[in-house]
């Protein structure tokens, strides 16, 4: 069996794509990936919204660039490993989430369902769009399904209320 390529964590850019060494995890990097994004989370949250958006924002155009040189330089085009596309999945899931301890393990529960099942249209993006733009756009979207559903689950709660 090929051992799959090993990152550089000395290189900031490979550092940054492993999720600060999280997609090193021998078992469920991604999800792994997504549980570290959550401390990063805990401190975005404090944000006023618009700046929170922002840094989501360039987070995205960042891993653009630190996945797609990642992968190019390991020879891989989404090693499983590159786990930045969950930090910034999980992030864009809990954009406007209810305050409350739940809402975190809510948006990680949902995140980690869509981008495991990868429904239409996630698993299209995921087979058709190359390159970093392609590592982090299913995950975009995965993050989006699941902060809809999230919203949507606070809703219903507040109805039943």
């Amino acid at each position: 069996m090929k051992q799959a390529p090993v990152p550089d964590l000395r290189n900031p850019v490979h550092l940054l794509a492993f999720g600060f060494g999280s997609g090193l995890a021998r078992v469920a990097p991604g999800t792994m990936g997504t549980l570290a994004a959550i401390p990063f989370y805990l401190l975005l949250v404090q944000l006023p919204l618009p700046w929170y958006l922002l840094v989501l924002v360039a987070a995205f155009g960042l891993g653009v660039y630190v996945c797609g040189y990642t992968a190019r330089a390991l020879g891989v085009h989404d090693h499983g490993g590159i786990v930045w596309d969950e930090f910034v999945g999980y992030w864009l899931t809990m954009v406007a989430a209810p305050a409350g301890w739940q809402w975190p393990i809510v948006g990680f529960v949902l995140f980690r369902l869509f981008d495991i099942v990868k429904p239409f249209p996630i698993s299209w993006l995921d087979r058709h769009i190359k390159g970093g733009l392609g590592i982090m756009l299913d995950d975009v979207l995965a993050g989006c399904f699941a902060g809809l559903c999230l919203q949507l689950m606070n809703v219903a709660m507040h109805r039943l209320l």
